[in-house]
């Protein structure tokens, strides 16, 4: 019978074209060459043996190699190795749901990577006063182009360029002539596409300003308004005015930013016009629905250019008051006829009246149409106001959004520093700033003082590192990195006619090296003489310096990716007359950074008092003293002198922000938490 079997088996293997595979007969020699299906040779012989028919077909099931498919479903079916299979298939499901279930965890439990604008400094650059390309004396779009490796040895990502439209460069130029023309001053628009463009190629990016309530007086709208052409007939706010024996009375009491009335007669139309600022610079009537299209048209077009966000200065006066009824004066008791500047009216009027925030909040929604393109968030800043209430309303609300922050003066308008000014100037901002929202500080502006020149040059660098290691954005205006000063000329800018010259100071060109004419212009002369001190305050040679302001500038930045300073936590430890000590923390993290500022008089403080979980030794990161750096300091005798800046690193398992005694004086902006077991920040902390 099992003779019978095997023969068949064999016959089987052979008909269809199979090897015959004698390996399955025991001390069997096997033919190694190919079986000839069309062979009538006589087969071999087999030997019958009497065995178990069971253990006969396990024998002849067992697997080999090179098997047939048709042996090899015999196999698969079998439950050893189904069952294997199956619990490998589900296996490989189970592993791939719980990849993608980590996947969207991680992706639900990451923090929002910062924006560009949030992650690097903004640097404000004049361009009549930052390089000259052509020899005229006068800084131009070519020159800033020239001058972007500068930039990326600052390690900033963002360039903020004040006003270069078209127009006769009243008051800073902010009164544009064209809002769609470069003026021939700064270059063409070729040369601002290839500026832009090189910025892009820098993986910078660029925003520029733009001033909305108001145009020069040289304005094709104005020139047509003032002979009632058309729809442009109401673009500006006309109003009849008394005009008799070569004196006008106006129609109310209103006083101009710069002093005295702010109606103008005109002569062509015979009414006054209204202007906020200089008489050149007539107000846009933001009443007319026409001229808030003319806005956003003109967003749109330096949008499609490409460029990256806006800083809108004077949106506070946009609109006013349709009753025109007098303001009222601060001194009741001054004769009305003696007004004259403007600080002697509350504005109550003429600035942040209904409906303004509305209008920006237009100008923010034509920017997010040019915002969905990943990574081409179009940045939106403004100017504030002097009641903090009213200044953070410029940030909107949680469900519209507005400006992504208005720019932060309350540090600027510091004349004499101290410990406690500080901290009152930043505690201001951050106790009052909506929840979810984004600081930003800023030391200069081309209506400030530089900061050697204003508070003395002996706190220059303890301001940047304050500067730059708040949580925030910072803001600094070229030449503060190097200390620059400013100057004192008989020349009165043209910038500066429709204002008194001695409140906006005048700020010398940039000081590249030591050449003649700082390096700023290869002509005979610039716009403004430069500094007398450009021979040993300019860029070539604090890049040589290890302990140049400089130098400790870019030191600063670096520092900025660093966790705890990029999007930690920060704490106010201390604060008197002398110095202002804060900490910055990350949750999870066990690496802080302790800022030990002094604005006043030689002081050693015992830290490890005010804070007794501080370890008894701590390093000094980076000092304004760079001998310093590296060093190990004793908590409890922290000495500093006027005017110097610690950066003080340590380890801790107690983080301040975590501690009861200091719950009121933590803040922070995009809260992330770091697990070190990952290396990677997630929220939920």
């Amino acid at each position: 019978m099992v003779e019978v079997e095997a023969k068949s088996l064999s016959m089987e293997l052979t008909e269809k074209g199979g090897v015959e595979n004698n390996g399955f007969v025991q001390n069997e020699a096997f033919d190694d060459k190919e079986t000839n299906t069309s062979s009538q040779e006589e087969m071999p012989k087999t030997c019958a043996v009497d065995v178990d028919p069971t253990a006969m077909e396990e024998l002849a099931l067992k697997p080999y190699a090179g098997m047939p498919k048709e042996v090899l479903l015999k196999f698969s079916s079998q439950a050893r190795y189904r069952v294997t299979r199956e619990i490998l298939f589900w296996l490989i499901i189970a592993a791939a749901v719980m990849l993608v279930c980590a996947t969207i965890a991680i992706i639900a439990l990451s923090p929002k990577c910062l924006d560009w604008w949030q992650a690097s400094p903004i640097y404000q650059i004049c361009p009549r006063s930052f390089k000259d390309s052509n020899m005229d004396g006068n800084g131009d779009l070519k020159g800033i182009q020239a001058k972007l490796d500068h930039i990326m040895y600052l390690n900033i990502k963002t360039i903020w360029i004040t006003s270069f439209y078209k127009s006769p460069l009243k008051d800073f130029g902010y009164g544009a002539e064209d809002f769609y023309e470069i003026d021939p001053m700064f270059g063409s628009m070729s040369d601002f596409e290839n500026l832009l463009a090189a910025v892009h190629d820098r993986g910078l990016k660029m925003i520029m300003d733009l001033i909305p309530n108001h145009t020069s007086d040289k304005h094709r709208w104005f020139q047509l308004s003032r002979n009632r052409t058309g729809k442009y007939t109401d673009y500006y706010i006309w109003q009849d005015c008394v005009q008799a024996d070569g004196s006008v009375t106006p129609p109310n009491n209103w006083v101009s930013i710069f002093g005295y009335s702010s109606w103008q007669f005109d002569s062509v139309r015979r009414q006054c016009y209204l202007h906020q600022f200089g008489k050149e610079q007539p107000d846009l009537n933001f009443r007319n629905l026409d001229v808030q299209q003319e806005m956003h048209d003109i967003i749109k077009f330096w949008l499609g250019k490409g460029i990256d966000g806006f800083s809108f200065s004077a949106v506070k006066f946009l609109l006013e008051a349709t009753h025109l009824r007098d303001e009222p004066q601060v001194n009741k008791s001054q004769n009305p006829e003696s007004i004259r500047a403007y600080s002697q009216l509350y504005h109550d009027y003429t600035t942040t009246q209904v409906g303004m925030h509305d209008i920006i909040r237009s100008f923010r929604q034509t920017m997010n149409q040019f915002s969905s393109e990943p990574g081409r968030y179009r940045f939106m800043g403004s100017d504030g106001e002097d009641d903090i209430e009213a200044t953070m309303m410029y940030y909107g609300t949680t469900f519209i959004q507005e400006a992504d922050f208005p720019f932060n003066f309350n540090l600027i308008n510091m004349i004499n520093p101290s410990g406690n000014s500080i901290f009152e100037a930043i505690n201001l901002w951050m106790k009052n700033m909506p929840a979810g929202k984004w600081p930003n500080w800023v030391v200069g502006s081309p209506r400030a003082a530089r900061i050697s020149s204003r508070i003395g040059k002996k706190y220059v660098n303890v301001i940047n590192m304050l500067l730059l290691t708040l949580p925030g954005t910072p803001v600094t205006y070229y030449g503060e990195e190097i200390g620059m000063q400013n100057i004192i000329s008989e020349h009165v800018s043209e910038e500066c006619i429709n204002s008194d010259p001695v409140s906006f100071p005048q700020k010398s060109p940039m000081q590249w090296d030591g050449k003649v004419n700082a390096g700023f212009t290869e002509g005979n002369s610039s716009w403004l003489p430069v500094n007398s001190d450009y021979r040993s305050v300019n860029v070539e040679i604090q890049m040589t310096q290890s302990n140049s302001t400089l130098n400790l500038y870019r030191e600063l930045t670096l520092l900025r990716t660093e966790l705890p300073i990029h999007r930690g936590w920060m704490c106010y430890i201390w604060n008197d007359s002398n110095v202002f000590v804060y900490v910055r923390e990350l949750d999870g993290l066990d690496r802080v950074f302790m800022m030990v500022l002094n604005f006043g008089q030689e002081l050693t403080i015992d830290l490890k008092a005010i804070v007794p979980s501080l370890p008894s030794e701590a390093v000094i990161r980076l000092s304004t003293n760079f001998s310093n750096a590296g060093k190990a300091v004793n908590t409890k005798l922290i000495k500093t002198e006027m005017g110097e800046g610690l950066v003080l690193e340590y380890k801790t398992a107690k983080p301040v922000h975590t501690m009861e005694a200091f719950q009121g004086n933590c803040f922070v902006a995009e809260k992330a938490c770091y697990s070190s077991a990952f290396n990677l920040l997630y929220m939920g902390c």
